[in-house]
C-alpha cells in the first residue's frame, strides 16, 4: 500500500468561496474544476472539500439534508464527478468533509423521528424528557450559544444539538444509525473519492446517562460569548464508544484503495494532543488527526514543540496533520500579526515552519497568497454565533471570504455576480495576478516543492534542540541524512552559536557570521552541517 497521505501536502478549498462558474455569487464545483490547474501547480497532493452535501445552508452546509445528494448551490453528482476526473488527471488526490454527528434538522431521518416516541427513527436522534422543573435534561453549553438542547412540543422532549438547534446530534448508541451513515460514506468511496475529513469527529456518541458536565478547572472561554468553555466536556463528546465506532469506518475504508480518513479533533490545549494521539493510535483507527492546537492565537516556541512532543510521546506509532489555518479560526498573517516584522515576513516565516513539521501538512486556501483576515460590518456577517453576538464575537466569515483571481476584475475575478461575502481592497491586492516570482505564492510553489524533494522533510523523524524563546529550533533526521531548523518568532534579532562547518539552504532574515547564526526578526534558517550539529548553547 502506498500511503501516499503520510508525506502529502494537503489544500483546503471551501467551495462557495472558490470560484463561482454561474454568476450567482458563490462558489461551486464547476469553478473548482476550471481552478485545478491552479492547485496542481502549488505541488500539492491533495484537494480537501468542505461540505458539498445537501443541506438547508444555515451553517454554511454543515447542517446535512442529504448524505447522497450534491446541493444545487454547488452543482450535481455530474460535477462531483467531472471534479474527480479533473483533479485525479493532475495526479491530485480529493477528500471531502463528512459531518457524521448530526444532521440538519430538514434531513428526512429527523423529520420522521420528531414526528412520535415509536416511529421507526424515533431512537436516531438524542431524545431526552425535560427535568420536574421542565429544564434540559442535563447542563451541556451548544457551541452556539445557550443550552445544548432544544424542546420540542411534538414529541414533547428535548433534543441534543452541540451546535446550532437546527443541527440535531445522531444517537449513535443506535446500531442502525451506525450502519445508515456508514452506507452514505461507501456511496462516495464508491463514486472514487479518496477519503474523508471527518468534522468534529470526537463528537459522536454522548453520555447514556446523560450527567452533566462539571466546572472547567480554569473556566476559559473560546469567545467572548461562549460559556462551552466554562465546563470540562467530558459527558457530551470524546466518549470511549467513539474508538469502536472508528474501527468500524476504518474497516470499510480499507476495502478500497489507499482510501485516508484525517479527523478534526474539536478540542484546545493539551487535551487535544492526546485525543489524536488516541484515535489514530495503531493501524485500525484513523489515518490521521488534527486539532485547533495550533489554530489559536498562540505563537511561541514552547506551544509548537508541546504540540509536536505531546503527540510524539502520545502516538508513537500514529501520524499527524499539522496546519495553522482553515475555515473556522483567523487568517494566519493577521492571527500572528503583532509578531511579525511584516505580513510578508509573517507568511513567509509561516510556511517555512510548516513545511519543516513532521506529518502530513494542510494549507487553507488563499494562505498561499498571504491573505489576510477580512474586516466586516455586521450587515455583511452570515456567521450564525457572529450575528447573535455581534460586536462580541465577529465570527468565522473574515477567513471565508472569496479566493482573488484578478485584482482589477469584478470581485478579484471570483464571481460576475454579487458574491455571498464581499471581496476587498485589501485582499483583492493578494489576487494571483499580483503575485510575482518573488512573491508568497511562488514562495509555496518553492517551499512545497523542496520538501517533496527533500527525503529528510518528507519523512525524516524530529529531535527539538533547546534555545530560549522566542527561538523554536529542531532537527529532522532520515537514512543518516540531517537538517537542523531555527525559526526566530519575534521581531527581534537573535544570535545562536555554530558548531562545524554549517550551510544555509532556506532561509529568511538569516546570515552566519563567524561561528554564529544571526536571525533578524522573523529569521529562519533551514541547516546542513559537516560533522557535528550546528546548533550551540545560545550566549
Amino acid at each position: 500500500m502506498q500511503e501516499w497521505w503520510r508525506s502529502a501536502v494537503i489544500y483546503q478549498v471551501y467551495p462557495r468561496s472558490y470560484q463561482d462558474s454561474t454568476g450567482d455569487g458563490v462558489g461551486d464545483l464547476a469553478g473548482i474544476t476550471k481552478r485545478l490547474d491552479h492547485i496542481a501547480n502549488l505541488g500539492v497532493d491533495c484537494i480537501w472539500l468542505s461540505p458539498i452535501f445537501a443541506s438547508p445552508q444555515k451553517d454554511m452546509g454543515y447542517d446535512v439534508s442529504d448524505y447522497k445528494a450534491v446541493d444545487p448551490l454547488f452543482g450535481d453528482l455530474a460535477a462531483f464527478d467531472a471534479l474527480i476526473e479533473g483533479a485525479h488527471a493532475r495526479g491530485l488526490k480529493v477528500i471531502v468533509d463528512q459531518v457524521l454527528s448530526h444532521t440538519s434538522d430538514q434531513h428526512a431521518w429527523f423529520k420522521q423521528s420528531r414526528t412520535s416516541r415509536d416511529n421507526d427513527k424515533a431512537d436516531w436522534y438524542v431524545w431526552a424528557d425535560p427535568l420536574p422543573d421542565g429544564s434540559p435534561p442535563t447542563n451541556w453549553h451548544s457551541h452556539f450559544g445557550g443550552p445544548a438542547w432544544e424542546f420540542d412540543p411534538q414529541r414533547g422532549q428535548y433534543f441534543l444539538h452541540n451546535f446550532l438547534a437546527s443541527q440535531p446530534d445522531l444517537n449513535f448508541h443506535n446500531p442502525d444509525v451506525i450502519d445508515a451513515i456508514l452506507d452514505t460514506c461507501k456511496f462516495w468511496l464508491d463514486r472514487g473519492l479518496d477519503g474523508f475529513r471527518l468534522d468534529t469527529v470526537n463528537y459522536y456518541f454522548h453520555d447514556q446517562k446523560l450527567r452533566s458536565n462539571p466546572p472547567a478547572q480554569a473556566a476559559p472561554q473560546v469567545m467572548a460569548t461562549d460559556l462551552y468553555g466554562m465546563q470540562n466536556n467530558i459527558y457530551n463528546k470524546t466518549r470511549p464508544e467513539n474508538l469502536a465506532f472508528l474501527e468500524r469506518l476504518r474497516a470499510l475504508t480499507d476495502q478500497y484503495d489507499d482510501v485516508m480518513m484525517v479527523g478534526e479533533v474539536g478540542e484546545m490545549g493539551h487535551r487535544s494532543i492526546e485525543i489524536m494521539g488516541e484515535y489514530t493510535q495503531g493501524r485500525d483507527r484513523l489515518h490521521m488527526a488534527y486539532s485547533f492546537a495550533m489554530l489559536g492565537p498562540d505563537f511561541n516556541a514552547e506551544h509548537f514543540r508541546n504540540c509536536i512532543e505531546g503527540f510524539q510521546a502520545g502516538a508513537p506509532d500514529g501520524h499527524p496533520y499539522w496546519s495553522f489555518s482553515n475555515h473556522d479560526v483567523p487568517r494566519q498573517v493577521s492571527r500572528w500579526a503583532d509578531h511579525a516584522v511584516s505580513p510578508d515576513h509573517i507568511a513567509r516565516l509561516a510556511c517555512a515552519m510548516l513545511m519543516s513539521f513532521e506529518g502530513t501538512i494542510g494549507i487553507y486556501q488563499g494562505e498561499e497568497l498571504g491573505q489576510t483576515e477580512t474586516e466586516l460590518v455586521f450587515e455583511e456577517l452570515t456567521d450564525p454565533p457572529a450575528i447573535r453576538y455581534w460586536p462580541a464575537v465577529k465570527g468565522r466569515d473574515g477567513c471565508r471570504t472569496p479566493m482573488v483571481w484578478e485584482k482589477d476584475a469584478p470581485n478579484a475575478g471570483f464571481s460576475t455576480g454579487t458574491p455571498w461575502l464581499p471581496v476587498k481592497e485589501p485582499q483583492a491586492a493578494n489576487a494571483v495576478d499580483q503575485q510575482t516570482d518573488t512573491g508568497i505564492l511562488a514562495y509555496y510553489k518553492e517551499m512545497i516543492a523542496y520538501r517533496k524533494a527533500n527525503a529528510v522533510l518528507a519523512r525524516g523523524k524530529t529531535k527539538f534542540i533547546s534555545l530560549p524563546e522566542p527561538l523554536l529550533a529542531f532537527s529532522r533526521s532520515h537514512e543518516g541524512k540531517a537538517m537542523s531548523f531555527v525559526f526566530n518568532l519575534s521581531k527581534d534579532a537573535h544570535t545562536i552559536p555554530l558548531v562545524g562547518q554549517t550551510q544555509i539552504v532556506k532561509g529568511q532574515a538569516a546570515t552566519i557570521t563567524g561561528e554564529a547564526l544571526v536571525l533578524d526578526g522573523n529569521g529562519f534558517a533551514y541547516l546542513t552541517q559537516d560533522g557535528a550539529a550546528p546548533l550551540g548553547a545560545i550566549t
